[in-house]
């Protein structure tokens, strides 16, 4: 069953809670690693017409302060869509949630019920949201990327 990237910029809004004007760019990319003529492994990004279950999806956010002063304590908060199989950031400071954002913390450290409606450790395919707080002001002016990876389920 293939999905259309449309899906993806229904379900890609980015929260901000922030002090002062900083603007926010989604951006969804598909990434393939193929082997080259010479054998070497060569992974492409690509902005994805179709995705089909198994694809490997990079999210990023691009943030900017537009302000006229720092921007502090810049909390953005990304959901990840229904269709989507979270796998991971490289962003260890990142926090996730498992039951729709209201609850926040490492992935080890969440759970969830199971199908018996015992709790059980949550895994990377519960992940509802993704947040990253960031430790240092945003200067004026001053941009940033953040990203977390996904498979198309």
């Amino acid at each position: 069953m293939k999905i259309l990237l449309a899906l993806f910029a229904l379900l890609m809004p980015a929260a901000v809670q922030a002090a002062g004007s900083v603007s926010l760019v989604s951006e969804v990319f598909v990434e393939r690693t193929e082997t080259s003529a010479d054998g070497r492994s060569v992974t492409t990004r690509a902005e994805p017409d179709m995705v089909v279950p198994g694809d490997s999806l990079v999210f990023v956010l691009s943030y900017r302060n537009d302000g006229a002063e720092p921007a502090t304590d810049l909390v953005l908060t990304n959901p990840v869509p229904d269709s989507v199989s979270f796998s991971g950031t490289d962003d260890a400071s990142a926090a996730v949630s498992v039951d729709g954002g209201k609850s926040w913390g490492a992935l080890g450290s969440l759970t969830v019920a199971g199908v018996d409606g015992a709790s059980r450790p949550a895994e990377a395919a519960d992940v509802t949201h993704i947040r990253w707080s960031l430790s240092q002001p945003v200067p004026q002016g001053g941009a940033g990327q953040l990203s977390f990876r996904g498979l198309v389920k």
